[in-house]
């Protein structure tokens, strides 16, 4: 259903704003450059569109990203890519993936100026080894959240599926083709893991759009994003469950739908 809904006010529009160039700089690969239409976050705050910042975390292939908005009528990308650690950086540094994955994102981040953060959340059925390392990088990518102070939305991979495909088990072809086509893009988002991070920027977004055309109720009415206390290297953070759920300390909240 949801996914049906999107593509009913997905329509790509041409933007006519300046432009400027993006460069990712990444050890163990080399981001191309790319040509993308950036507006500053109060310039597009003010125009009514809500700007969505997608990661595909990973435990060993690439982390995908993508950055997609929408004024609730229509959507457009803006820039979506992928980060591979190379294995000569990996065995040098254990924690070289991670380290890159954050700067990385924090430089999205501050270049962009998303309004809220979108993450793929981990698939149950992995074993024990992969769902760590998986949760290695969620932490950075959720540090990384915290340090700019963006709420972050977590939702399940069959979660996404559903919301831009329309059906829980849609392959990565199939992703490719229809976030291609929601976002009426020329070519097809290559790799997959970019694909599946723009897929899960449009579900954070169909989410949302839904919620307020239906009124139904905001679940993050009362939560409002927590910097990291004495930014990351602070120790001792109080992790105090409050009655209502909540968490006190400086850790960001995740959201989920599920």
């Amino acid at each position: 259903m949801t996914g049906r809904f999107c593509l009913a006010f997905c329509v790509f529009t041409p933007d006519t704003s300046p432009t400027k160039r993006w460069q990712g700089r990444a050890e163990g690969r080399r981001l191309g450059v790319m040509t993308v239409t950036i507006s500053s976050g109060s310039q597009h705050k003010k125009n009514g569109w809500t700007r969505v910042l997608g990661v595909d975390p990973a435990a060993a292939g690439p982390t995908g990203y993508g950055i997609v908005e929408s004024d609730g009528h229509r959507c457009r990308m803006l820039h979506y890519g992928t980060l591979k650690v190379g294995a000569k950086r990996q065995r040098d540094s254990a924690g070289a993936a991670l380290q890159d994955v954050h700067a990385l994102l924090c430089r999205l981040i501050e270049a962009f100026s998303p309004d809220a953060m979108a993450v793929e959340s981990v698939f149950t059925a992995l074993n024990m080894r992969t769902a760590l390392r998986l949760a290695e990088v969620r932490g950075v990518v959720l540090l990384a959240a915290a340090q700019h102070n963006l709420e972050v939305h977590s939702y399940a991979p069959r979660e996404v599926k559903a919301s831009v495909a329309g059906h829980g088990h849609a392959d990565k072809r199939q992703m490719q083709m229809m976030v291609r086509a929601v976002l009426s893009m020329t070519v097809t988002p290559e790799p997959a893991d970019a694909a599946d991070a723009l897929a899960v920027a449009l579900c954070h977004l169909q989410t949302e759009q839904a919620r307020r055309r239906f009124g139904l109720p905001d679940p993050e009415a009362s939560l409002k994003p927590r910097v990291l206390r004495a930014a990351a290297g602070s120790v001792g953070l109080p992790n105090e469950i409050r009655p209502d759920g909540t968490t006190r300390g400086g850790l960001p909240r995740i959201l989920s739908t599920r």
